[in-house]
């Protein structure tokens, strides 16, 4: 389901007589207002993103470039035991978060969910003053730009921040990752094929045991998108899993792609 709605309130930077809709996830368990025709509206990426935690998973997350806060949502609507900061840089994208989480219908989230307006590239004390403190999370999640800038561009500036990278990302998200992570915690992460290396060179002597999920749309498609958990400190090799196929044979989604993006499945088995 989705509604159109009165666009938020900005801090003026942003261009009059935008809308936005509240949108449903995992079959309307909870609901995102999201910018209408304007920047970025999440899908599947935030959804299997989410379900990168395991079953019983507990304590505190965050979604670095949140956006709206899909991932972010997701997570605290499968796992009661979840307490997630939404960590957004854009004002626009912070406040529909807020918005989202003031909703009547997220009352059951709104004690779990929180927002921190802040760029994910800080370092040291600047960091420390947007309020991510080191070593508090017990898990971090970012669904990163991943585009090259090279790519066929938007012409909506919002929609490019969230979609293409800047030079040297991965190493700054990942770097931020392993400062507000606890010993032990975990790191997942949605990212194209190609973005591997980059993302397995940023993750050394940060994060180790990693996991790997390609995710294909078809069983005879290439993937176009892997999903990767690792751990803080940890001494683990690294994984490849069985891919994710997002559809069956006859074109409809797949029965564990359905579970995955409605919140009823775990992505990794523990």
């Amino acid at each position: 389901m989705a509604r159109t709605l009165e666009g938020p309130a900005s801090d003026g930077a942003e261009p009059p007589g935008h809308r936005f809709s509240v949108d449903s996830f995992h079959r309307d368990a909870f609901r995102l207002v999201q910018p209408l025709g304007h920047g970025h509206r999440s899908g599947i990426d935030a959804m299997l993103l989410a379900a990168a935690l395991p079953e019983g998973f507990s304590g505190s997350l965050a979604d670095l470039g949140a956006g709206a806060g899909a991932a972010g949502f997701a997570a605290a609507a499968r796992l009661p035991g979840v307490h997630a900061t939404l960590v957004e840089m854009h004002p626009l994208m912070a406040d529909c978060a807020r918005r989202s989480i003031a909703l009547p219908h997220n009352s059951f989230l709104a004690d779990r969910l929180s927002v921190i307006e802040a760029d994910v590239a800080l370092q040291g004390s600047a960091r420390e003053a947007a309020g991510l403190t080191r070593e508090t999370f017990d898990a971090v999640i970012m669904n990163p730009p991943f585009n090259h800038a090279g790519d066929r561009a938007t012409p909506d500036a919002l929609k490019r921040t969230a979609h293409v990278m800047s030079e040297g990302l991965f190493e700054q998200w990942i770097r931020t990752a392993a400062a507000i992570a606890r010993p032990g915690g975990l790191l997942a992460l949605i990212a194209r094929p190609a973005s591997l290396g980059p993302i397995l060179a940023a993750m050394e002597r940060r994060f180790a045991g990693a996991e790997i999920v390609p995710v294909h749309p078809d069983a005879d498609k290439p993937a176009i998108r892997i999903v990767i958990r690792a751990r803080k400190g940890s001494r683990a090799g690294l994984g490849l899993l069985p891919p994710m196929i997002l559809h069956t044979a006859s074109g409809g989604v797949s029965e564990r792609a359905d579970a995955l993006a409605n919140g009823r499945a775990s992505l990794f088995s523990g």
